[in-house]
């Protein structure tokens, strides 16, 4: 990476005096020293430097088999840069181990109806399935409705035990539709109506026709497969009509309940340690795949800031804690790791959290999570409303277009909302698809994903937008400097919290992770 030590000392200048936050009416009258670009930062935080980490993350997951996923030895190899760099910029790295419930597909699922007609159905196996062969007669749970008449996620179908009748035979296979309730209930109340395996296909309604690709929250019993809308219809259409249907259901699956792995955590030694910045990213790569955007790109953007913050001596009022979570692929474990380690004066002393997975996206959208809920719901806690501001309001000075991107659960950011932490961050879209719309304001490509190798192999350093890098890149060092230099916190009082903060139940969101979790 190249450095320019000119560059620097101006860098380092310009951010001796701190930034305020500047969100806000009432904070600017607040604060009377006026706020100094970002710019001489953003210039130092170049995409060559994110770049030069991204190669690295390829180098190690081309000698240990192609992946970086937690509980291997890429992962480690992973952490094991990240902290080294680190700790040669100054910073105060502490490596955190955890064990983890490691879930591996050995090999694809299958689906077969063996009679009356022999039919091979795409599927999938969900994530903490378990594993086996069976062949059985098929049953539909009771809810299951076709043509679908609720709106997403309230059809209730497969919530309770009573939803089954009792299982037909000794080897006998459970057809339940998506909706109300988590996959892994609807697996469970199959099981223990007894059930040898259970059939989950789609809701229907727009957006939820295709495979579900979910996870079970937790590992189960069973082989739990997925099945698209239309597929899933067709079988509830045989058995309403009456067909003796028989199907085969084929999972192999295995589970390491004390893998392990880690998180690398690195404080600034200035700033106030009763003000902490979390800014974090999740290190890991799925087990198919290299993970250069997903999330090499997250990783390699935040560690690329850290290390420009420590050359360019900027004094931070706040204590910034860069974060490198582990096991993110299996269900932001990493993250929840660590907030419950936390006590509740720790906790109390993190101002917000900051979150980049993914923002490399070959067909991208600059999406800033939706802080303030005026688009989608849920709103984060209070003060992510003026963390979405702060994205907004830069990408507006640079006449850059941005959207709102839901707190869905999909990432790191969940486990600090659910303690009532603010919580804001990047996102350039995964396995959607593009808008006609997105296309006309973002450019790309209309009708095709965001990123067409997410959770593929084909993640590697050919599936990165430079472009993409560049902007969030920027944007992201705007937004880490602000915080960190800020005089005044995100409420009208200047505080940088409220004195109790609601905790939310991790369980309310949509997904687990990068799995939908209902």
């Amino acid at each position: 990476m190249t450095r320019r030590r000119a560059a620097q000392l101006g860098v380092a200048a310009a951010l001796t005096i701190g930034l305020p936050l500047s969100l806000t009416s009432t904070q600017l009258a607040a604060d009377a020293a006026p706020a100094p670009s970002s710019a001489a930062f953003r210039q130092a935080v170049t995409v060559g430097g994110v770049l030069q980490h991204e190669r690295v993350l390829q180098r190690i997951a081309n000698r240990n088999d192609g992946s970086r996923a937690s509980g291997t030895p890429g992962y480690d190899a992973s952490a094991a840069y990240v902290a080294k760099r680190l700790r040669a910029a100054g910073y105060d790295v502490r490596v955190q181990n955890f064990t983890f419930p490691k879930f591996t597909e050995n090999a694809p699922a299958t689906l077969t109806q063996d009679s009356p007609v022999a039919t091979d159905y795409e599927t999938e196996t969900f994530e903490y399935s378990g594993s086996g062969t069976v062949t059985g007669p098929l049953t539909a749970a009771d809810g299951n409705t076709v043509p679908v008449t609720a709106a997403p996620g309230e059809t209730n179908a497969g919530c309770s035990v009573s939803d089954f009748d009792p299982a037909p035979s000794e080897d006998a296979v459970a057809l339940i539709q998506r909706g109300t309730c988590s996959f892994g209930e609807k697996a469970q109340y199959a099981q223990e109506a007894g059930y040898d395996a259970a059939i989950i296909f789609n809701e229907g309604q727009d957006g939820r026709t295709d495979l579900p690709g979910g996870t079970l929250g937790e590992p189960g019993d069973i082989p739990v497969v997925g099945l698209s809308y239309a597929d899933g219809a067709a079988l509830q259409e045989q058995l309403e009509g009456g067909a003796e249907v028989v199907m085969t259901v084929a999972t192999d699956t295995s589970f390491d309940p004390d893998a392990q792995t880690s998180n690398v955590i690195a404080d600034t030694r200035g700033g106030d340690r009763d003000r902490t910045l979390v800014v974090g990213a999740h290190l890991d790569s799925v087990d198919g795949g290299a993970g250069i955007n997903d999330n090499g790109s997250g990783t390699s953007t935040i560690l690329e800031i850290a290390e420009e913050m420590a050359e360019a001596g900027v004094k931070p009022r706040q204590k910034v804690r860069f974060a490198f979570w582990g096991a993110e692929e299996s269900g932001l474990l990493g993250s929840e790791h660590y907030v419950d380690s936390l006590s509740d004066r720790a906790l109390s002393r993190i101002v917000a959290n900051l979150n980049f997975d993914m923002v490399g996206s070959p067909n991208y959208v600059r999406f800033v999570y939706d802080g303030d809920g005026s688009d989608t719901d849920p709103a984060g806690p209070p003060g992510s409303a003026q963390i979405e501001e702060l994205f907004v309001d830069y990408f507006d000075s640079q006449d850059l277009a941005s959207a709102p991107t839901q707190f869905s659960g999909r990432s790191d950011y969940g486990p600090f909302i659910a303690v009532g932490i603010p919580a804001g961050g990047l996102f350039t879209g995964a396995e959607g698809v593009k808008t006609p719309e997105e296309a006309a304001i973002f450019g790309g490509t209309a009708g095709e994903p965001y990123d067409p190798c997410y959770h593929q192999a084909c993640d590697d350093m050919t599936n990165l937008s430079t472009a993409a890098l560049s902007e969030m890149g920027d944007a992201a060092a705007h937004a880490v400097l602000r915080l960190a230099t800020t005089r005044t916190g995100f409420f009208e009082d200047g505080s940088f919290r409220q004195a109790t903060r609601e905790r939310t139940a991790a369980q309310d969101f949509d997904n687990h992770g990068n799995h939908a979790a209902r």
